[in-house]
């Protein structure tokens, strides 16, 4: 399935990963926070373009499609919807917002409208559910969760490389259709 439109979100732009995205993207992964809950380390110009990489054959697979999170002409962040099977019923978003960027508001705005997005894009193809997890001391990401509409779910056993029981936030294709529009 080809998708041709991108996500929108109020008042930043989602667009796919860019090779002038590289010093951004390096910069803010200097980030400690950013790095205890990621697992691909980006400290470096080659590691930016293999990250980028990733994300881009993951597009091509239809298993992963990451956009950068713009504000303001700024990278301030990423949100990505993984399709471990396309054609799935379920899929998960990922997301992470750069240091400086935090307490905007900007992942749950990201989110929502990836959201929306791939409701709408891959309701014909079966997608019915989205799960976000996160370790349990992520107290941030539960926020984000709330605030995107994703109802919590269950408690997730730690499973390597989390160290952590996780939590397991769900929405449904109907969950708040009048509120996201991704009905």
């Amino acid at each position: 399935m080809t998708v041709a439109a991108h996500p929108t979100a109020d008042g930043l732009l989602l667009r796919p990963f860019e090779d002038t995205d590289a010093p951004a993207l390096v910069e803010a992964y200097r980030d400690e926070t950013l790095r205890r809950f990621t697992r691909t380390p980006v400290d470096d110009a080659g590691q930016a373009a293999h990250w980028m990489g990733l994300q881009h054959e993951g597009r091509a697979a239809g298993t992963r499609y990451a956009f950068a999170v713009v504000d303001a002409g700024e990278l301030v962040g990423t949100v990505v919807l993984k399709r471990g099977t396309p054609g799935g019923e379920t899929a998960e978003v990922g997301y992470w917002t750069a240091g400086p960027a935090r307490g905007r508001g900007v992942a749950p705005r990201a989110v929502e409208g990836l959201t929306a997005w791939a409701f709408a894009a891959f309701a014909e193809d079966g997608l019915r559910r989205i799960d976000l997890l996160h370790e349990g001391d992520n107290h941030a990401s539960c926020r984000v969760a709330e605030k995107s509409g994703y109802a919590f779910t269950e408690i997730v056993p730690a499973f390597p490389p989390y160290p952590l029981d996780g939590h397991r936030h769900s929405r449904k294709r109907l969950d708040g259709s009048e509120r996201s529009g991704s009905e």
